[in-house]
């Protein structure tokens, strides 16, 4: 009991110290910041509180306001701790962060409640234990990030950027929407936990099969998926705090939402083969804009685009525990860069400039490949790889053709000697880092996620296709120095740069070149 009740500790103290903020709303609010900072760290106790309950208790749910099957209910299980404890890390230090990085600034307080409110949504949203409570949170975590997109609401750019995820989210809201109700009728019911029970056992029907396409489509539309990517890769007319609380469970709720409902979500078949396609897309489409960007904060953008993509297609995979770890390995690893990317400039614009770049032939390629595949073999077989399912073993292909490209660097002619055993430490390291962390995804949230199923023509055929098209982008991009002074290159690295223009497409058909700056 004391367990889920704990999980309240942490929306609880954000509350407080918004509702502290809205009351000191100006320039430099007088003890506000260390209020704030300490509400961030009791939230975060009581989620590791949370924690230690359910691994010396069990998992737990608990129904405190409401009727009937309709009410406040928080769920406790591996993947709402896990969620928690992210959430409220990132959030602490992001507040932390904003309380020097806003000081001086005339709606500091204000913007110190968005925050905090924002984070409390989130909290809602990832411990939710029914329909109601789920919903409500996921429409409050975009509404209060709104308000934090347009801090400065005389920027255009900003009202831009804000109005295309205004129009997203209230679609992604109206899909959730649709799927809570189809839920509620195919299984009588609105707990989590027990429509989560009846998909496992195969009940739900043709409903459920239209639910899991809803709510496809609104994690695909909360997790910035092409081609309604446009308005994460212009976030940087927000204070860099925002930037990093998007990764605090915010616009990886889209891939929360699908692992939460990943019992429903094996029920379509023909739903998880459009989030691989979707989610392929948009990684491969992400990864090689991102490369182009000169911005730092653009280029970060652009890989969470990208990174999103990745997390999407793990859950069409069936890889809901990986696309768990994902979050977190993501999320961590994203908002350190935002947060700091202002001192990676400096520090990078100090480094003495190196000689020439090792640029890897043909065959230094294929090597670089053919090795990578080799250690991940070699890696895999002492983890037990022929009992690994076959989506597994390819989302790790997958990987480690990210790492073949610095292979390839270290085997080039001109490369040298420590170079080369660098990279093949990577390549080791990564290997065992992968299958590792794969197995312990898999451990942690066994009797929670279900296993993945085996694959069928169709999802061979998907897995076919997704190795041969992150393959030959790898491959691709490990020998671009050797055609990079093609004329034929210089044009598609403008084209990409500006992500073959789709997201001015959609800000044509939204009407966002004439939004006009508030008076």
């Amino acid at each position: 009991m004391f367990s889920h009740l704990s999980l309240l500790i942490a929306p609880a103290a954000l509350l407080a110290v918004a509702a502290m903020g809205f009351l000191s709303p100006g320039v430099r609010p007088r003890r506000l910041p260390k209020l704030a900072e300490a509400g961030a760290l009791l939230a975060l106790l009581g989620a590791v509180i949370a924690a230690c309950g359910l691994v010396l208790s069990g998992p737990d749910a608990g129904r405190f306001i409401g009727f009937a099957e309709i009410g406040l209910s928080v769920r406790l299980d591996a993947v709402s701790a896990v969620m928690s404890l992210l959430v409220t890390f990132i959030g602490w230090v992001v507040v932390r962060y904003a309380g020097t990085y806003l000081d001086g600034e005339a709606r500091q307080g204000a913007f110190t409640g968005w925050l905090c409110l924002t984070l409390a949504s989130v909290l809602l949203l990832v411990t939710a234990g029914d329909l109601i409570v789920l919903v409500a949170a996921w429409i409050a975590t975009s509404l209060f990030l709104h308000k934090l997109l347009l801090f400065y609401p005389e920027r255009v750019a900003a009202q831009r950027a804000a109005r295309k995820k205004f129009i997203t989210a209230r679609l992604g809201d109206a899909a959730l929407i649709g799927a809570a109700t189809l839920l509620v009728l195919a299984y009588g019911t609105a707990d989590i936990g027990q429509i989560a029970q009846g998909a496992r056992a195969g009940e739900g029907g043709h409903l459920a099969v239209a639910a899991a396409g809803l709510l496809a489509l609104a994690g695909m539309l909360k997790s910035a998926q092409f081609p309604t990517h446009g308005w994460l890769t212009e976030v940087m007319e927000t204070p860099t705090p925002v930037s990093a609380l998007l990764h605090a469970g915010v616009i990886n709720a889209g891939g929360f939402l699908l692992i939460r409902f990943a019992d429903v979500m094996l029920l379509a078949p023909g739903v998880l083969a459009v989030l691989v396609m979707v989610g392929g897309f948009t990684a491969l489409f992400g990864s090689l804009v991102m490369l182009t960007q000169p911005a730092v904060k653009t280029s970060l953008a652009w890989s969470t685009v990208a990174q999103m993509g990745f997390m999407v297609l793990e859950c069409g995979l069936g890889l809901f525990p990986l696309a768990l770890l994902h979050i977190v390995a993501h999320s961590l690893y994203k908002a350190h860069s935002f947060l700091a990317s202002g001192g990676a400039v400096e520090r990078v614009a100090a480094i003495a400039r190196p000689g020439p770049v090792a640029i890897p032939d043909a065959g230094a390629v294929g090597r670089a490949f053919l090795s990578a595949l080799g250690v991940y073999v070699v890696v895999g077989l002492a983890f037990g790889l022929t009992h690994k399912s076959p989506q597994a073993i390819a989302l790790g292909v997958i990987l480690i053709l990210g790492v073949a490209y610095m292979l390839a660097q270290g085997q080039a002619d001109a490369a040298p000697r420590a170079l080369t055993r660098r990279t093949a430490g990577y390549a080791v390291a990564t290997s065992i880092a992968y299958f590792a962390l794969q197995t312990a995804a898999t451990a942690l949230t066994a009797g929670v996620l279900p296993a993945t199923p085996a694959p069928g023509p169709l999802e061979w055929a998907l897995i076919v296709l997704a190795l041969l098209s992150f393959g030959l982008v790898a491959v691709v991009q490990a020998m671009f120095p050797l055609w990079a002074h093609h004329p034929a290159a210089a044009g598609l690295r403008v084209h990409l740069s500006n992500g073959f223009y789709a997201n001015a497409v959609f800000d044509r058909l939204l009407g966002g070149w004439s939004l006009r700056k508030s008076s």
